[in-house]
């Protein structure tokens, strides 16, 4: 049994045809603070923080001028809020000094940012930008891919390269966020819905126990 890219992207669209992270923004430096505050944490529960946090500090220069104190306090519920706070902050400093308070559109640049790494820069890229700089590997990207047979490794920049192979570059900007979808309602953690799933017949399944969903 194999899922090629191809079917995976035509039961992807099927399912998910308009798929986004669901982190909540409006502008790219509030996608990046949500995407650093998302780190072992739900969205909705980032989704629930951020209306407050971004009316407090607007854009790169509000955060970068906040008291910690207060900024630690407004990020407490997202957990580890400590070094969240200062994430955030020393991001945002560097987005003052560095790129005048903008996120940059390179990952390359992105990636020179105090706790930015590539899956944040992947994130941010893809969707304020619609540029294609990478394929987002989060958590349930890796389980998905790995059940899939799409990868044999556990290493997330690895994953992505295997999935940069075989997935078009014009489609890894809705390929990231489809499986993320994929594998928090579908493709779960615990207790996968195998028989729901649409790509039943072609997954091999791997590491799935008998009697999943």
């Amino acid at each position: 049994m194999t899922v090629t890219a191809e079917l995976l992207l035509e039961r992807l669209r099927e399912l998910h045809p308009t798929a986004r992270y669901e982190l909540d923004w409006s502008t790219p430096v509030q996608m990046l603070v949500a995407t650093i505050l998302a780190a072992q944490c739900t969205d909705e529960r980032v989704n629930a923080v951020t209306p407050a946090l971004f009316s407090r500090y607007p854009d790169a220069e509000a955060f970068a001028a906040a008291d910690r104190g207060e900024l630690e306090e407004a990020v407490r519920p997202t957990g580890f809020y400590k070094q969240k706070a200062k994430a955030v902050q020393e991001t945002c400093r560097a987005l003052v000094d560095r790129f005048g308070g903008e996120v940059p559109q390179s990952i390359a640049e992105l990636v020179t940012l105090p706790g930015v790494a590539r899956k944040t820069a992947n994130v941010v890229l893809a969707t304020c930008f619609d540029i294609p700089s990478g394929i987002i590997v989060d958590t349930h990207v890796q389980r998905v891919s790995q059940r899939m047979g799409l990868t044999q490794q556990r290493d997330p920049e690895r994953i992505e390269a295997d999935l940069m192979a075989i997935v078009p570059e014009d489609q890894w900007t809705y390929f990231g966020p489809a499986m993320v979808l994929f594998g928090r309602y579908l493709c779960t953690a615990k207790k996968p819905e195998c028989p729901r799933c649409p790509l039943q017949s072609q997954c091999p399944k791997v590491g799935v126990s008998r009697g999943a969903g």
